[in-house]
C-alpha cells in the first residue's frame, strides 16, 4: 500500500481526492498536514487517518508517508512539489502544476535527482469515458477528425475564492482552460502548433474570467470557450467526416450530468450511446499513480506532457494580447 500524506485541508482534497484514495485498492491516506493543527486533526478524524501534523515540513520529514497529494493554491504548487520530492516523497499535485511552462523544468530536475514520481492530477485522463473516446478515434469511428469543440463554464464571484485572487494563481485558464486542452491532446496524441484567442478580465479581481480560443493542431482545429462567470455548462464534441462524438458532462459528471458518450454517424440516422455507471475517475487516478510509483508499467500524466499543456495555456495568454496567430 502506498501511504499518502495530504498537504493542506483544501476542499477538493476533503470532498473528492481523500475519499477516492481511501476507496482505492492499493493506497491509503496516513497523514493530514495543515498550518492549523486543529484543522488537520479534524480532517484526520473525519477520515480515520492516524496522523495529523501542524506544519507541512513536519509531515514531509515523517516516515509515515511515501507520497504527497498537493491541493494548495496554484502559486504554491512548484515550491511544495520540489520540497516534497527533495524529502523523497512521490508527488501527485493538483492542476495546474505551474503558472508557466518554464517552471516545470525545475520539477523535472527535482524528479530526476530524487528518483521519485511527480504527476499533475488530471483525473480526466484516468476516466473510462476519455479512454473510450481515444479508442473510438483510433478505430476511425468518425473517420478523419476535422474539428473539436469545447465548453467549460461556471459562475463564481466570491472575492475570497482563490480562483479570483491573482496572487494565488487564480483565473479561468489555469482553473478550467486546461481541461479542453489536456483532453484533446490525450485522445488525439497531437500537439497544438498555433493559437488565436481573446480574453476578458474581471475589473475588480483582475483575473481572466472569459476566453475564446482557436487552436491549430495541423490535421484539425480545437475551438473552445471557458468562463468563471457564466451559467454552468460542459461539453466536448469531436467532428469527423464519417460522424461525430459528443462527450456529455466531460469533466465533472457528478455536477453536470451523466457520464455518457454519444457516437452519431454522418447522416445523423444512427447513434450509439456509451454510459459509464462507475467511472470514479479520482479513484482510478490514485490507483494508477500508485502503480506507477511502485514501479509498475502504468500510464500516468508525465511532467513532459504537463510542459506541453502549459505551453498551450501560455500561448493563449499571449495570443489574447494581439491580433492573429501566436505560435505555441
Amino acid at each position: 500500500m502506498l501511504r499518502f500524506g495530504i498537504l493542506s485541508t483544501a476542499k477538493i482534497g476533503r470532498d473528492l481526492v481523500v475519499p477516492a484514495i481511501q476507496d482505492a485498492e492499493n493506497c491509503v491516506v496516513t497523514a493530514i498536514a495543515s498550518r492549523d493543527l486543529a484543522k488537520a486533526r479534524a480532517m484526520a478524524d473525519r477520515f480515520s487517518v492516524p496522523h495529523a501534523f501542524g506544519s507541512y515540513e513536519e509531515m514531509l520529514a515523517s516516515d509515515t508517508i511515501d507520497a504527497v497529494y498537493i491541493p494548495l493554491p496554484t502559486s504554491q504548487h512548484v515550491e511544495w512539489t520540489i520540497k516534497a520530492a527533495d524529502a523523497g516523497k512521490h508527488v501527485l499535485c493538483e492542476k495546474p502544476i505551474a503558472l508557466n511552462a518554464g517552471e516545470i523544468d525545475a520539477l523535472i530536475a527535482a524528479r530526476d535527482r530524487n528518483k521519485v514520481l511527480i504527476s499533475e492530477a488530471f483525473m480526466v485522463t484516468y476516466s473510462p469515458v476519455w479512454r473510450k473516446v481515444r479508442s473510438l478515434l483510433a478505430e476511425g469511428a468518425i473517420g478523419k477528425l476535422r474539428h473539436v469543440q469545447g465548453v467549460f463554464t461556471y459562475y463564481n464571484r466570491d472575492p475570497g475564492n482563490m480562483r479570483n485572487v491573482p496572487a494565488l494563481g487564480g483565473g479561468g485558464l489555469p482553473d478550467i482552460g486546461v481541461y479542453p486542452t489536456i483532453t484533446t491532446r490525450f485522445v488525439t496524441g497531437k500537439e497544438a502548433i498555433r493559437v488565436q484567442a481573446s480574453t476578458d478580465r474581471d475589473p475588480d479581481f483582475g483575473t481572466d474570467i472569459y476566453s475564446s480560443v482557436r487552436a491549430d493542431f495541423g490535421d484539425f482545429e480545437l475551438s473552445f470557450y471557458i468562463s468563471t462567470q457564466l451559467a454552468h455548462r460542459q461539453v466536448m464534441v469531436f467532428h469527423g467526416d464519417k460522424g461525430f462524438i459528443e462527450v456529455k458532462s466531460p469533466f465533472n459528471a457528478d455536477r453536470y450530468g451523466a457520464e455518457e458518450i454519444e457516437l452519431t454517424n454522418a447522416s445523423h440516422s444512427e447513434s450509439q450511446h456509451f454510459r459509464f455507471q462507475d467511472a470514479r475517475q479520482y479513484k482510478r487516478e490514485a490507483e494508477a499513480f500508485t502503480k506507477a510509483a511502485l514501479g509498475e508499467n502504468e500510464e500516468i500524466v508525465p511532467l513532459e506532457s504537463s510542459v506541453e499543456n502549459q505551453k498551450l495555456i501560455d500561448a493563449i495568454y499571449r495570443a489574447s494580447e494581439k491580433d492573429g496567430w501566436e505560435p505555441v
